[in-house]
């Protein structure tokens, strides 16, 4: 295996792909778009919106033409709007309706919005597009200074089961699980915990599995939310009774993760590790695979621009978007080469999956505009503006990460409601930490650090958001709600805000389990 994993570094140096490195932006995602409307033209959607008007525009020799006709002939599409106009008939079995072909695969996503599951469909240039993103990922590794043997190492991938239900006329299930049934013949050695283990529905039994086997692999990149990761490992750990997951698994040396900010896990996971190990961010979404990290030591991803999806852009302020988080209508939307580095932005995509103007909900800055360098800030839904404080999840988060240092101790989850208090409002937070705090002095440090972050904040704190309630839980009282909501394990994570239906959901249990406590 060591002499396999030579070949597969010197590969990884020689196949690097340069397109993107020395092309411009707007005329990679021009091209995109261009390959997108040529294919998707013969279908039902391609013959309603005219894609071979805006194809013609693409000859122009007005920079913008093609976009612009792009725009007026082709409408914003929500997942409701769409799927009630469109999607839906790709279930029924229906051919050629926003993409040619008949789609036999649908990822269910229902993210931490609380809502029903939402059918995404996955078709067979998804596949492979999420496939090639999937190596570039790889291929950059070579800019990090790796020993030959971790190539020779297993890859741990802890997602939803791989199980997918079949109805008659198509398959549904995780994302994880699509992408695991179609892997390459050369990828299946490397791949771990191997389908048996993956397909297992059940949370806990999987784990225990995984532990099981744990000693008799060599991981050298572990896969997952990092949540269920930190839980994984602390199981093996206790499991084999030993000081850390290296005296497991000597050759870990990264840690890919995605869907939630990253550093107020940092802590709790360093105390599982006997060296350090490299953190890569990446941005897989059930849509499509949007950014990875592509260089070390940057907190940020470079979106994939050359790769079956084209991106718009929307700044997310109080001209486009309602205080519930809902795009306006005349909202402005930007390609990739008119954003600013700095504001935050709201993505719409169009893919080789048969999205079209598509707001995927989550919002992200530019931190490079000339490298195409993101890192994603929150969500369109989730953020509090009761009264015009704005608090972002990248508020939120910045926060957090500031009072796990002051404190020196590990929260691993919290979440954020607002709330009515006399007549006016207040934020009540809910911090997940198993470790001994003062809750009044991590109250004082949160709020004096959200007015340094936020000046909207600052100004309504001595306003009309009259209160900051803070509530100390232990981390499991998390878990075990999401599983109620059955959303343990795999690809799931605790809503940064709770509003509405999931706010009266987790007030009740907690009621529950206050009483239960004291019963």
């Amino acid at each position: 295996m060591a002499i396999l994993g030579t070949l597969l570094k010197k590969g990884i140096r020689i196949r690097e792909s340069l397109d993107q490195e020395y092309s411009s932006p707007h005329d990679l995602q021009k091209i995109e778009l261009k390959k997108l409307l040529l294919s998707a033209t013969p279908t039902e959607f391609g013959r309603k919106f005219r894609f071979k008007e805006i194809l013609a525009s693409f000859r122009s020799l007005r920079q913008f033409d093609f976009y612009n006709k792009y725009k007026s002939n082709v409408p914003i599409y929500s997942y409701d709007d769409i799927y009630r106009e469109w999607w839906h008939l790709c279930k029924q079995g229906k051919r050629d309706v926003c993409w040619p072909g008949r789609v036999k695969y649908f990822a269910l996503s229902s993210g931490t919005s609380g809502t029903p599951s939402k059918y995404i469909p996955i078709t067979n240039d998804m596949t492979k597009a999420i496939r090639k993103a999937s190596i570039r990922q790889i291929l950059s590794l070579s800019k990090y200074d790796l020993p030959p043997k971790l190539f020779g190492a297993g890859i741990l991938m802890i997602g939803g089961s791989t199980h997918l239900n079949f109805n008659g006329t198509y398959f549904e299930g995780d994302l994880t699980g699509i992408q695991a049934s179609q892997l390459p013949f050369w990828f299946q050695h490397f791949y771990k915990p191997g389908k048996k283990i993956a397909k297992n529905r059940d949370w806990d039994d999987k784990l225990d599995e995984i532990t099981k086997n744990a000693a008799d692999w060599d991981i050298g990149i572990i896969v997952g939310v990092p949540a269920w990761i930190q839980i994984l490992m602390e199981r093996i750990v206790s499991h084999y009774k030993v000081n850390s997951i290296h005296d497991i698994w000597p050759n870990l040396m990264i840690y890919v993760h995605g869907g939630v900010f990253f550093d107020p896990y940092k802590k709790g996971f360093e105390r599982l590790l006997a060296k350090p190990i490299h953190y890569i961010e990446t941005y897989l979404a059930s849509e499509g695979f949007l950014a990875f990290q592509a260089q070390p030591n940057r907190k940020s991803m470079r979106l994939v621009l050359n790769n079956g999806i084209f991106y718009e852009f929307v700044a997310f302020n109080d001209r486009n978007f309602t205080a519930d988080g809902d795009l306006r209508e005349n909202a402005e939307t930007l390609m990739i080469d008119e954003v600013e580095e700095g504001p935050e932005y709201a993505v719409l995509i169009s893919t080789c999956a048969g999205a079209w103007r598509y707001m995927i909900g989550d919002t992200i800055k530019f931190i490079s505009k000339l490298e195409s360098e993101i890192k994603i800030t929150g969500r369109v839904k989730h953020y509090i503006s009761l009264c015009g404080e704005h608090l972002s999840i990248d508020n939120m988060n910045n926060a957090i990460e500031m009072v796990t240092d002051e404190f020196d101790i590990d929260i691993k989850e919290f979440s954020v409601a607002g709330i009515p208090y006399e007549s006016l409002f207040a934020h009540h937070w809910y911090i997940g930490t198993d470790d001994v705090v003062d809750v009044d002095l991590l109250r004082s440090k949160l709020d004096q650090t959200l007015m340094d972050l936020n000046d909207d904040y600052r100004v309504e704190r001595s306003a009309a958001l009259k209160e900051i309630k803070v509530e100390i839980l232990p981390t499991s009282l998390f878990y075990k709600w999401l599983k109620i909501q059955g959303k343990e394990g795999g690809q799931n994570k605790f809503p940064r805000v709770l509003k509405n239906k999931q706010l009266e959901d987790w007030t009740a249990f907690l009621e529950v389990e206050k009483v239960n406590s004291l019963g």
